[in-house]
Formats: C-alpha cells, sequence, structure tokens
C-alpha cells in the first residue's frame, strides 16, 4: 500500500473556492481503480491549511491517478489558491 500525505497552506481568502474545487476532485478520484482511501481534512488550528491523506493499492495506481484528466485539470486550479506545499508518499515497511 502507498500512502500520500499532501499538505496545503492556502493564499488568505481561498479557503471556499479551495473547497468547491476539491469536491470534483474528492469525488473523481474516490472512483479510481486502486484508491483505497482519499480524504481532505482542514488544520483546526491553522486557517487556510488543508492535508489530503491518500490510500493506494500499489504506486502504478497513484502513478495513474498523477495523470487522469480531473487531476491534471483540478491541480492546475489548485495550483493557483495556494501559498506552498508539501507531498510525502509513503510505502508499508
Amino acid at each position: 500500500m502507498i500512502i500520500v500525505v499532501a499538505k496545503s497552506i492556502l493564499k488568505e481568502g481561498k479557503t471556499e473556492e479551495f473547497k468547491s474545487l476539491t469536491r470534483e476532485l474528492i469525488d473523481e478520484t474516490r472512483k479510481e481503480k486502486g484508491c483505497i482511501e482519499y480524504v481532505l481534512y482542514e488544520d483546526t488550528e491553522s486557517a487556510g491549511t488543508f492535508t489530503f491523506i491518500e490510500k493506494w493499492e500499489d504506486m502504478d495506481c497513484l502513478e495513474a491517478h498523477f495523470q487522469s484528466e480531473h487531476f491534471k485539470r483540478m491541480g492546475a486550479k489548485v495550483k493557483e489558491l495556494r501559498k506552498s506545499r508539501d507531498i510525502n508518499i509513503y510505502k508499508e515497511a
């Protein structure tokens, strides 16, 4: 199993737009082959900080996700709303 932790810190005032854009991304991604879990969390103590926790069957499924139409389309839009992001990819030890 592959686990992705993708943290985004948004530009000020972009929270609602980000949430709106990511709804479609979440819905479409959950339909993908190999997607076990795909959840967006909002930090309770840091406004504008969100983290995706993703679980994938294997790296091939994750790579296919990166190439999906919805990921590319939504990713480009979301990128404009972020100040920064940090992505970590883990595999079971």
